[in-house]
């Protein structure tokens, strides 16, 4: 056939003779899938030129036309894949040295963004050359065509659509700007910012803003990156995410710009199926379904989490669940150690539950229309190019092989099949050897056979090459020593019987046949995705997660010794009416009314539910973005990790509202998040609703890199005195922007000769400081930096509203009061760093008496589970009355964050986030009997006790099956699971 280039490279010169031959094939009798729901029997495809001239039912064959007779095969379109690298370098990272000074700029030459994690201006066309090893290996799987980018990066340039073939890259590349393409990765950048993934989106949603800006007006500055970037908003958008949390994080953002992601998952986006539903987004998932672990020894499982396990057994419905609700998916090959696993992993996917026809439409529709390709591949359709598979049988039939994978018109073979199934069982004479046994099994078209004088004792290899059978195995018995080759043909095609001539391991030539003895044998399937039950899916996966979700409940609570934490202090034997969600009743013999449940507390004690005012937990990646003095442009909300199993056990503790907070790295860290203890729920559903946003500052050592090492001796600031100049310097910047925006929003007058502001997140979110929409919580420690923080608020017109850890509160308490700040402090943490040496067990109590409200925080997340012990420590040092020092962890924290109107007492018209306790609350002996989260039963003590024994079961399972999984030897070994303990400045590994 003449290559299909002849005609793309118009612009080449030809060195020779030019061959302008167009050849029509007309493919006959194949069973055509011309696209993913139509299919035809004994259908016709007639192709020319690279292009597709008609598919559809037998018809008169084109004159001229070479035929080709593709009875009992079957012909798809080719597979398309959205996640690839393919023809592109790998990106190399630096080398640098271990400990080196940060880098604050990019050392990109030229005038491009100032941060080396945005690329915009790449072009993954201008870089890509055909692969031909790596093309062979994709179109050997079924791919037909790729998208491919350079993955390096948040900004990654455009994409290219190509097509899988050897000609020149001229030829191959469709589309040379497919789609811009993005990450939560900031690649190969040498740079410290970001240096976690709030700092990706943070530097994501500025450069957004940046790129409207830019077009907005004439500036004074050149930016290729920008202009990159602008020239891509009409494009489709790629977006890669690691995980099915950060698959919702791209979400957000895409709705926050009116932007409509392509989303490349990983392959647990079943587990939030639903809000990936919700969210409207496409999704392309990978098939790299973990392997099972190698647990032969006991020991080993004891290193597997129960969410791991059960990933393990569920990541192969992911396919399934995500198509079930809804959301529009397309397959990669991308994870996969080997691209000829592909369409096995699909067929997984396929017995756990996705149709073949929705399998089908992900490996072609799909894939093709979110690309903007649908015109060109994807179905066989008139004039749409000539991507196709020759497959033995039906695609997903278990033993069907690609036989040709046609690209742009051009046959490229996969596997030579011969046409009659050869398996079965034989015996094999050789010359005048004795007969040997010869069993044949494997595939139609792959047979793979087993031989030997009396038994199978050997392999032999079978292939089928121009017409002949070629057979070749390998003996070591001393009576039949050495390699045979044997070359023959059918002489039955009904029962596989050959003759041939064979080469024996002397050399010496004779003939050989074969007689047939009985069929071939169907061995039951025990693969992986057979007919096993899996178990219940939870939420979040792992334990203590919930199956059915727990619903909102009207509870009576009767006779319970009350801890109101108002006027009325602790009432004995009253009851408490729950109605939804919120606290209907206090009082004595209150009514239940219809559809109530009631519940005995007598001898019980009802509390409000505890509130951290200071955590790190439910954080994904670090809580600190370390790499600038001021990241008020960070956000902990962005970055809510609803699976950690704090979130439970904290609930165990009477834990139900979470303040999460970024580190003390620097001056100003990000904002921070309040959270309800929603176990279970999305991290958008576990947002405290109404609530005024907060943003972390800190003072002391840490800010000032004290034990950063040598080598940070270039991030300013290096002094305390630094900190106080960082300080004026932001608000002083950030007074400025607001008056700026002030200004060109009033419009007229006031806008005339002005250039429009540029959006800074940074300084907009220092701006609502200074405007009371947003309120400081300062990890602090000494009396003078207090004091100095204290001024710089008054010196702009603000209040800090909480001063956290503040052990040295007890010297300034006249002064915090007078400012209006509120101090939320350790019980009797002290000693555990220079600057903390002054601190004293009585500092909550003198807080308390100089009129400061005053909570107990935890920073740690064990201490968090026992905040009500931390509260009793409030009586022993300094005699603070039991109601009081209750207020400590509930509503004194309430009202430092501003939500003491919802939560933090037993009020009509709250919140019912409510607490039943075995005994008084501050007592060490003390345990949590329920835990409600507006009304919603979140911890119960029974229910725990049921999933202990539950946990065990499934374990037991698991590691049954998974064993049983890893017979074939495909196991990986297991580790211990690292976790990781975050406070304010380490993070600390541990093992759960």
């Amino acid at each position: 056939m003449a290559p299909y280039g002849a005609a793309a490279q118009e612009t080449f010169p030809v060195n020779g003779v030019q061959d302008e031959r167009r050849i029509t094939y007309v493919f006959l009798n194949a069973t055509l899938h011309a696209d993913y729901r139509t299919v035809t029997d004994s259908g016709m495809l007639v192709i020319s030129d690279g292009r597709v001239q008609y598919a559809g039912p037998a018809k008169a064959v084109p004159r001229g036309a070479v035929r080709i007779n593709l009875a009992g095969r079957h012909i798809y379109p080719s597979f398309i894949d959205l996640s690839s690298g393919y023809g592109l370098p790998e990106p190399e990272k630096p080398q640098l040295p271990r400990r080196r000074e940060p880098q604050f700029l990019s050392g990109k030459r030229g005038p491009f963004s100032w941060n080396e994690a945005l690329r915009p201006e790449a072009h993954a066309a201008e870089s890509f050359a055909v692969d031909t090893a790596a093309a062979e290996k994709l179109r050997a799987a079924g791919f037909g065509a790729v998208m491919t980018h350079h993955r390096d990066g948040i900004a990654r340039g455009t994409a290219a659509f190509v097509t899988l073939g050897e000609g020149h890259p001229q030829e191959e590349v469709v589309s040379g700007r497919m789609a811009a393409c993005y990450s939560f990765n900031k690649g190969t950048s040498t740079q410290n910012y970001p240096g976690s993934q709030m700092g990706c989106i943070a530097l994501l949603r500025q450069a957004y803003l940046d790129g409207e800006w830019y077009a907005a007006s004439k500036q004074k500055e050149f930016n290729r990156s920008l202009e990159a970037w602008q020239a891509q908003r009409h494009l489709p958008k790629w977006f890669e995410a690691a995980d099915k949390l950060s698959v919702l994080r791209a979400a957000a953002v895409a709705r926050e710009f009116g932007e409509r992601y392509i989303i490349r998952g990983g392959g647990d986006g079943y587990q939030r199926s639903h809000e990936i539903a919700a969210a409207g987004l496409s999704l392309i998932i990978p098939v790299n379904f973990p392997e099972p672990w190698d647990l032969s020894d006991p020991d080993d499982a004891l290193h597997i989490s129960l969410r791991d396990l059960m990933h393990w057994e569920q990541a192969p419905s992911n396919a399934a669940s995500l198509s079930g609700a809804g959301v529009e998916i397309g397959f990669t090959a991308d994870g996969l150690k080997e691209p000829g696993n592909f369409l096995e992993k699909v067929r997984v996917a396929i017995s756990r539950g996705l149709s073949e026809e929705d399998a089908l439409r992900a490996m072609t529709a799909t894939p093709a229309g979110l690309a903007g390709m649908e015109a060109h591949v994807g179905s066989l359709k008139s004039g749409m190019m000539a991507n196709f598979l020759v497959t033995s049988g039906p695609l997903f039939d278990k033993e069907t092989v690609i036989l040709d994978n046609w690209v742009r018109g051009r046959r490229y073979p996969v596997h030579r099949a011969p046409g009659t199934d050869l398996r079965g069982t034989y015996r094999l004479v050789i010359g005048d050897k004795p007969p040997f046994h010869l069993e044949i099994k494997g595939t139609p078209a792959k047979p793979k056979g087993f031989t030997g004088p009396d038994s199978a004792t050997a392999d032999v290899t079978i292939a089928f090459e121009t017409g002949r059978y070629l057979l070749r195995f390998e003996l070591g018995d001393s009576l039949h020593q050495g390699a045979y080759r044997l070359a023959g043909n059918l002489q039955n095609d009904s029962t596989g019987a050959m003759r041939g001539q064979a080469i024996m391991p002397g050399g010496e030539i004779t003939g050989w046949y074969s007689e047939f003895v009985k069929p071939f044998a169907q061995e039951p399937d025990t693969s992986e995705g057979g007919q096993q039950e899996t178990g219940p899916l939870s939420y979040p996966l792992g334990a203590y997660g919930f199956r059915e979700f727990p619903k909102p409940v009207d509870v009576l609570f009767r006779n319970a010794t009350v801890w109101t934490g108002e006027a009325e202090g602790v009432l004995q034997g009253a009851d408490v009416l729950v109605r939804n969600g919120r606290i209907a009743g206090l009082g004595d013999s209150l009514a239940a009314g219809p559809g109530t449940e009631v519940v005995d507390a007598s001898g019980l004690h009802l509390t409000a539910g505890i509130v951290d005012e200071h955590s790190h937990i439910a954080v994904s990646g670090p809580v600190n973005e370390c790499t600038q003095a001021v990241t008020a442009e960070v956000r902990i909300g962005d970055v809510v990790d609803c699976d950690d199993i704090h979130i439970y056990r904290q609930l165990a503790g009477g834990v139900t509202a979470s303040h999460l907070l970024h580190g003390s790295c620097n001056p100003v860290g990000g904002q921070s998040q309040l959270i309800k203890m929603r176990w279970g729920l999305a991290p958008e559903e576990m947002k405290f609703r109404r609530w005024p946003g907060y943003i972390k500052f800190a003072l002391g050592e840490n800010v000032k890199q004290s034990n950063w090492g040598d080598h940070q001796r270039t991030r300013f600031p290096q002094t305390r005195m630094g900190v106080e100049r960082v300080y004026m310097d932001a608000f002083t910047r950030a007074k400025e922007y607001t008056r700026n925006w002030n200004k060109w929003n009033a419009g007229g007058r006031e806008r005339r000769g002005m250039k429009r502001p540029r959006r800074d997140l940074e300084l907009e979110a220092l701006g609502e400081i200074i405007d009371g929409k947003r309120f400081i919580t300062c990890h602090s420690y000494r009396q003078s930096e207090i004091n100095m923080l204290m001024h710089v608020a008054d010196s702009f017109g603000f209040t800090v509203q909480t001063f956290t850890h503040i052990l040295e509160g007890y010297k300034v308490a006249d002064k915090m009061k007078a400012h209006g700040a509120g101090g939320s402090t350790f019980s009797d943490w002290w000693a555990y760093k220079f600057e903390v040496y002054e601190a004293i067990p009585y500092n909550g109590a003198l807080m308390h008496d100089a009129g400061v409200t005053v909570a107990f925080n935890s920073d740690d997340p064990e201490m968090a589970r026992r905040l009500n012990q931390e509260a009793a420590k409030a009586v022993r040092y300094g005699g603070i009355s039991e109601a009081d020092a209750w207020n400590f962890v509930t509503l004194n924290p309430a009202k430092l964050l501003q939500v003491d109107n919802r939560v933090g007492s037993i009020k009509t018209g709250k919140d019912a986030d409510i607490v039943l306790w075995t005994g008084n609350p501050l007592s060490v002996y003390s345990k949590v009997v329920q835990t409600y989260v507006d009304g919603v039963l979140y911890y119960d003590e029974k229910r725990d006790r049921q999933e202990r024994a539950f946990i065990a079961e499934e374990r037991a399972r698991l590691i049954d099956k998974m064993l049983s999984a890893g017979k074939d030897g495909n196991t990986r070994n297991a580790e211990p699971e690292k976790i990781i303990i975050k406070h304010c400045m380490d993070e600390e590994e541990a093992y759960d």
